[in-house]
C-alpha cells in the first residue's frame, strides 16, 4: 500500500512533530522557572524559611509558590522532576538530524564547493563536533565558576563564533546553521543531563540521609539554567533557518549566525529585567532591531539595493516576456527540472521538492521570485550544487529577474 518513500516522508514528519512538541514543553518550563525565580519576593520573613515567594493566578485558581535556596528541612513527597522535556527534545532532534542530514547527506550535508567530503567523513565530523561543544563549554564553566559571569558569556560567545565559521567552512550553508543550532542545543541538554539533575539528586540524597545539602550544587545548577535561558532563542532561529535561504546561503552566513546570538541576549535581557523588577530596558529592542537590519543587509550583500516583488499569478506573463527569460528558462530546465518535475528524474525522488514543478514557461515564470532567491542571489539551489550550475548562470537568472521587476542593472557576485 505504501512505498518506502511515503513511509520515510511520514517518519520524518512524525519525528519533526515530536521534536517541536517536546521543545515547546522544555522551553515553556525553562522560561517559566527563570521568570518565577527572578520575580520571587525575597524581602519577606517567611516562617517556612524559604528564600522567596510569589502569588500567581492562572486558569481560575491562585497559586502560592515558595522557593528554598538549598532545600526544605525534610524531603517532600511527590517531588516533580523537570528533565524528560529536555531529554526528549535532544533525542528527537538528533533523530531528525540523522533522518534528514545523515541519510540525505548528498543533498543537504555535503557541498563539494565548500569541502569535498565523503558522506561517512561528514557524518563523523558532525557527531564529533557536538561532543566537542560540550567538552569545551563545560571546561569554560569550571574555569570561570567563581569569576565574573559576563566574562564567561563572552568566552562562550567566542566559541560560538568560531564554530559558526568552522561549520560554514565544512558543510553546506543549510547544514552549517542547523549544526550550530544542534551544537548549542547539545550544550543545553547536556547541562540538564550532566549537571543540573545530578546536582539536584545530590541534594535530595543529602536530605534523605539527614545531612545539610551543600549550597554550591544549587549555585552551579542555577548558572547552567541561566545559560540555557539565554541560548534558547538563538537555537530556535538556527533551527528555522534551513527554511530561509537568505539566512543560510549567504556569503556571510557565519556572521549572521553569530549576530543571532547577540539578538538572543538582548531579547532575554529585556524580559529577565522585567521579571526581576529591575526596570524596563526598552533600548534592548532598539539594539535587536539594529542587529536584525544588519543581518538582512548581510544576507544579500552586495545586492542589498534589490527589493524583489512576488510574481503573482497574473504577473507571470511579465516574467515570461522579460529580457533574458529564454536564457534563464534554459538554465532552469538544464539545472533544476530533473528534480522539479512532475516525474523527477533524480534517483530517490518520487515527487518534486515542495511540490514545485519547473517544466513549462508558465511554471518557471510563476516561480520567478523563488528561483531568483534560491538559485540567483543565494546558492541554496540546487542542493550542494549537484547539477553544477555556474556562477555566470546564476548571474543570468539575476539579470532576468531584475529586468522583469525594473530593479536595475544586475550585480554579479
Amino acid at each position: 500500500m505504501f512505498d518506502l518513500a511515503v513511509i520515510g516522508a511520514w517518519a520524518e514528519f512524525a519525528i519533526r512533530w515530536l521534536h517541536v512538541i517536546t521543545a515547546i514543553a522544555w522551553i515553556g518550563s525553562s522560561f517559566y522557572f527563570i521568570a518565577l525565580d527572578l520575580g520571587l519576593h525575597r524581602d519577606r520573613n517567611l516562617a517556612t524559611g524559604a528564600d522567596g515567594e510569589e502569588w500567581q493566578v492562572h486558569g481560575g485558581g491562585f497559586y502560592h509558590i515558595q522557593k528554598y535556596l538549598v532545600a526544605p528541612a525534610n524531603m517532600p513527597d511527590g517531588l516533580v522532576w523537570f528533565k524528560w522535556e529536555s531529554y526528549a527534545t535532544w533525542l528527537s532532534g538528533f533523530a531528525l538530524l540523522a533522518v534528514v542530514y545523515y541519510l540525505g547527506a548528498e543533498f543537504y550535508l555535503v557541498d563539494p564547493a565548500v569541502m569535498d567530503l565523503s558522506v561517512p567523513a561528514a557524518i563523523a565530523i558532525s557527531m564529533a563536533s557536538l561532543a566537542f561543544g560540550w567538552i569545551v563549554y563545560n571546561t569554560l564553566c569550571k574555569i570561570f565558576v567563581e569569576a565574573n559571569q559576563t566574562l564567561l558569556m563572552v568566552a562562550l560567545f567566542g566559541v560560538l563564533v568560531g564554530m559558526s565559521y568552522f561549520y560554514t567552512s565544512v558543510f553546506s550553508g543549510r547544514a552549517a546553521l542547523l549544526h550550530l543550532g544542534a551544537f548549542t542545543a547539545t550544550i543545553m541538554s547536556a547541562n540538564v543531563f550532566m549537571i543540573i539533575i545530578p546536582n539536584q539528586k545530590i541534594v535530595v540524597a543529602d536530605l534523605i540521609a539527614g545531612r545539610k545539602p551543600n549550597p554550591q550544587f544549587g549555585k552551579i545548577a542555577k548558572q547552567r539554567s541561566t545559560h540555557n535561558n539565554y541560548l534558547t532563542l538563538p537555537v530556535i532561529f538556527l533551527m528555522l533557518s534551513n527554511h530561509y535561504p537568505l539566512a543560510f546561503a549567504s556569503q556571510w552566513n557565519w556572521v549572521i549566525a553569530a549576530l543571532v546570538f547577540l539578538m538572543g541576549v538582548t531579547i532575554r535581557h529585556f524580559f529577565n529585567s522585567q521579571h526581576a523588577r529591575r526596570g524596563t530596558p526598552w533600548w534592548t529592542w532598539a539594539a535587536t532591531a539594529i542587529i536584525f537590519v544588519l543581518i538582512m543587509w548581510l544576507s544579500t550583500a552586495p545586492m542589498w539595493r534589490d527589493q524583489p516583488q512576488q510574481a503573482a499569478h497574473g504577473a507571470a506573463l511579465r516574467f515570461a516576456q522579460a529580457e533574458g527569460f529564454d536564457a534563464a528558462r534554459d538554465i532552469v530546465l538544464g539545472r533544476c527540472s530533473m528534480c522539479h518535475a512532475a516525474e523527477p528524474g533524480w534517483e530517490g525522488l518520487h515527487w518534486a521538492p515542495k511540490g514545485v514543478v519547473l517544466e513549462t514557461d508558465h511554471q518557471i515564470a510563476s516561480h520567478a521570485r523563488a528561483i531568483y532567491l534560491q538559485a540567483g542571489i543565494s546558492h541554496a539551489m540546487p542542493p550542494a550544487n549537484l547539477s553544477f550550475i555556474e556562477p555566470q548562470e546564476r548571474a543570468q537568472i539575476v539579470a532576468w529577474y531584475r529586468n522583469a521587476t525594473g530593479a536595475g542593472a544586475p550585480v554579479v557576485q
